[in-house]
């Protein structure tokens, strides 16, 4: 039997509740869960019986030992890794499985250094980057210094220290070109660009976990051995690199469904039902424009969000009501070719009173489901009413 593909996709510019939603998923059945876009920024929160973990690069449905499958679009930190499996593994006791694509390109030390300096380089004007490398990995990749899963799992330690070493050599002064940039105008950071300690020690991090990872040559006979493949997105459809009225501040990546839709179409197959996940209002993370922005007190929310703390990169997570219902609907509309099935999940109910908070109205949940408008673009809702769970999953009337 062939299992069915599921895509969980942030509708706004992320920290949407994605995580809540991969993980209800996998619950169900056997589950795989795909990474595809983006790789070690992304900041998925499930709580699983009194457990809170933050997943980065692990997928979030792994309390449900549902494993990871890091796709040849992912963008994974090996060296960042390791930390994450070891404080997953303490928490429940177990290690996850994680798979991947012998062609998925890593990010690398240079990246990220590189990163770090051109936004902090931009003081006030900072595009909102966390500072992980993916654009710089991505770039990299493009000009054809790509370091992928297959390659590293045949090298050793030194070889490893060599092919950075001379990705440093080649590469790294033909970008720096490109930026019209000189080691020496980036700082402390330049100087980690130049000692080879650096390059040494993160080929020892690398090395160390290189085990943590099963190549997975055949896409389709791994998926075939699951009843649910479950693609989770990383940031959000706003945030997708082709969203143009909203450059600079936008990701590296695909947000949307053209990445899940590719890779399905190599094997024949199709997205059944696609979820685009919203909590009753819309944050951001990071710089740029954000429609409507309000603080938390005109839209009536307290408390502490414990994922989006505030922090040196990215700043404060900002908050605003939705705009009007054709702003809602828009970037599910422009994204691709519809799947079999699309879906809503509202999460965060508990926090507006099970309310939908747009810019001239709060819409209670139940009226919501009900406006022509959504009962003509989506078949199910899925509802949160708290931090923990999907707790009911209503089929739109038509």
């Amino acid at each position: 039997m062939s299992p069915r593909y599921y895509s969980v996709i942030g509708k706004n510019f992320g920290d949407e509740g994605k995580g809540l939603m991969t993980n209800h998923l996998a619950m169900a059945e056997s589950a795989l869960v795909v990474r595809h876009n983006g790789g070690a920024q992304a900041g998925h929160t499930v709580i699983d019986k009194g457990r809170r973990f933050v997943f980065h690069e692990i997928g979030a449905g792994t309390f449900n030992r549902a494993p990871t499958y890091w796709a040849k679009t992912f963008h994974p930190d090996i060296y960042k890794l390791g930390e994450e499996v070891q404080n997953f593994a303490a928490l429940s006791g177990f290690r996850p499985k994680i798979y991947a694509a012998s062609e998925a390109a890593i990010t690398i030390i240079d990246d990220i250094l590189l990163n770090m300096a051109l936004e902090s380089g931009r003081g006030t004007a900072r595009h909102g980057s966390c500072g992980m490398g993916i654009n710089e990995c991505d770039l990299r990749g493009k000009a054809g210094y790509a370091l992928t899963i297959g390659e590293l799992l045949s090298l050793s330690a030194a070889e490893i220290t060599n092919k950075l070493a001379r990705l440093r050599r080649e590469y790294l002064p033909r970008r720096l070109k490109e930026l019209g940039l000189t080691p020496a105008d980036l700082g402390e950071y330049g100087e980690l660009l130049q000692d080879d300690n650096v390059l040494k020690n993160y080929a020892q991090g690398l090395l160390k976990n290189i085990p943590l990872i099963t190549p997975a040559p055949d896409m389709k006979e791994l998926f075939a051995t699951y009843e649910r493949v479950i693609f989770e997105h990383g940031q959000g459809l706003l945030l997708d690199s082709d969203n143009e009225p909203f450059w600079p501040h936008v990701t590296a990546s695909y947000t949307g469904l053209k990445n899940p839709q590719n890779l399905l179409a190599e094997m024949g197959a199709q997205i059944d039902e696609a979820i685009y996940v919203t909590r009753t209002y819309v944050t951001r993370h990071g710089a740029g424009f954000l429609p409507h922005e309000c603080q938390p007190k005109d839209l009536g929310l307290s408390g502490f969000d414990e994922t989006n703390i505030p922090n040196s990169w990215q700043g404060c997570l900002r908050f605003a009501p939705h705009g009007s219902l054709e702003d809602f609907i828009a970037p599910v509309l422009k994204d691709a070719k519809a799947p079999k099935s699309r879906a809503l999940g509202l999460t965060h109910l508990n926090e507006t009173s099970g309310k939908v908070l747009f810019k001239e109205a709060a819409i209670p949940w139940q009226d919501f489901i009900n406006l022509r408008e959504i009962k003509d673009i989506f078949s199910k809702i899925y509802l949160s009413f708290s931090p923990f769970a999907v707790e009911k999953i209503s089929a739109v009337p038509k």
